[in-house]
C-alpha cells in the first residue's frame, strides 16, 4: 500500500474522484476506463471479497486502520489521504463514509452460462432509476436470488449510487447483460427457464396462486418505471403475474415488487420442499406470502 497525502486536489492523479456529480462525465468515463467507484470501507471489502482490483482509494486518515488490512494483497495500490473539507471540494459531495476506492471492473459474464448455472433469476428491463437498480439487488441477495439479467437498455448496476443503495449486493449476487429479445427469449426457453412477467393485464395470474406451483427454473421479469414491461418483452414471457392491489393503489415501485415477488417464490419453495420431505398429510403449516400487500409494476 502507497500511502500519499493530497497537496493538490487538482492532481491528475486523482482524476477518478473528481466531478462525480456530472452525470454525463461518469457515464462516459467509467465504462470507457474500464472502472467503477466503490463508497464505504464495508462496499470496498465486498468488493475485494469477490476479486475485483483496486486502482486506488481514497479516504480520510481514520479510516486507514480498517482499511489498510484489506489491502494486504495489493501493496501497489495508492492510498490518498485528505481532510473531509478536501475530499468534499474534490468529489463535490461529502463523504460521510470517509473511503471510496476505484475498482476495475469484473469481465462481463456471459447471461447462456449464468442461466445455466441458476434456477431463481430477475431480470429487469430498462430500468433507468440507479436507485431502484441498486434496492433490487440489495433486496433479491437477501431472498435468495441466484442471478440478475439485464436488458441493454438498464442502468449499470456498477453505478456509484446503485453499488451504495445495495450495500455491495451487486457484487455479491452475479449478473449479466442480455442482448435483445429476438436472441433473449429464445435463449431463456433454451436453458429451460419460465420466463414470467410482472405486469397489469387482464389474463394474469394472481402471484398467490402462481406460486402454488412453481416451476423449476423461474425468472421473474419487471419492467421500467412508468410504462412498464415492452411489447417485445412480454410476447418473451411464456406466464403474465401480477401483485393484487387495494385502496385505489395500481402498483408498487419496482424494487419492493422484486423484492416481495421473490419472498412468495421463496416461501413458496420452502413449502413445497417441506411437503416432499413429509407428504400431502404431515406437511407443516407455512404462512401464505402477504398477497394483498404486493403489487405488480408498470
Amino acid at each position: 500500500m502507497k500511502l500519499i497525502r493530497i497537496d493538490d486536489i487538482a492532481s491528475p492523479e486523482l482524476s477518478d474522484y473528481t466531478q462525480l456529480t456530472d452525470v454525463a462525465m461518469r457515464r462516459v468515463r467509467e465504462p470507457a476506463e474500464g472502472l467503477y467507484l466503490a463508497e464505504s470501507p464495508k462496499v470496498i471489502e465486498r468488493a475485494l471479497r469477490v476479486g475485483h482490483r483496486p486502482r486506488s482509494l481514497l479516504m480520510v486518515e481514520e479510516w486507514l486502520p480498517r482499511v489498510e488490512p484489506l489491502l494486504a494483497d495489493f501493496p501497489e495500490v495508492p492510498v490518498y489521504i485528505g481532510k473531509p473539507e478536501q475530499l468534499e471540494q474534490l468529489t463535490g459531495f461529502n463523504m460521510h463514509r470517509g473511503a471510496m476506492a476505484s475498482m476495475h471492473r469484473p469481465t462481463p459474464l456471459d447471461p447462456a452460462e449464468l442461466l445455466r448455472s441458476s434456477k431463481r433469476v430477475v431480470v429487469l428491463e430498462d430500468l433507468a432509476d440507479h436507485t431502484n437498480v441498486g434496492a433490487v439487488f440489495r433486496s433479491i441477495a437477501a431472498l435468495g436470488a441466484d442471478a440478475v439479467l439485464l436488458t441493454p437498455g438498464c442502468a449499470d448496476p456498477l453505478y456509484r449510487r446503485a453499488v451504495r443503495v445495495s450495500m455491495g449486493a451487486v457484487l455479491q449476487v452475479p449478473w449479466a447483460r442480455l442482448p435483445d429479445w429476438r436472441e433473449a427469449g429464445p435463449l431463456f426457453r433454451e436453458t429451460g427457464f419460465e420466463l414470467t412477467a410482472f405486469a397489469l393485464r387482464d389474463d394474469a395470474e394472481d402471484l398467490a396462486d402462481f406460486v402454488e406451483d412453481i416451476p423449476e427454473r423461474l425468472a421473474l421479469m419487471f419492467g421500467t418505471e412508468g410504462p412498464g414491461l415492452t411489447r417485445r418483452a412480454l410476447a418473451s414471457a411464456s406466464r403474465t403475474v401480477l401483485i393484487p392491489m387495494e385502496h385505489g393503489v395500481d402498483s408498487l415501485n419496482v424494487a419492493t415488487a422484486a423484492a416481495l415477488a421473490m419472498w412468495a417464490v421463496r416461501t413458496g419453495d420452502r413449502r413445497g420442499s417441506r411437503a416432499s420431505v413429509t407428504g400431502p398429510a404431515g406437511a407443516p403449516l407455512v404462512a401464505n406470502a402477504p398477497a394483498a400487500a404486493l403489487g405488480a409494476t408498470r
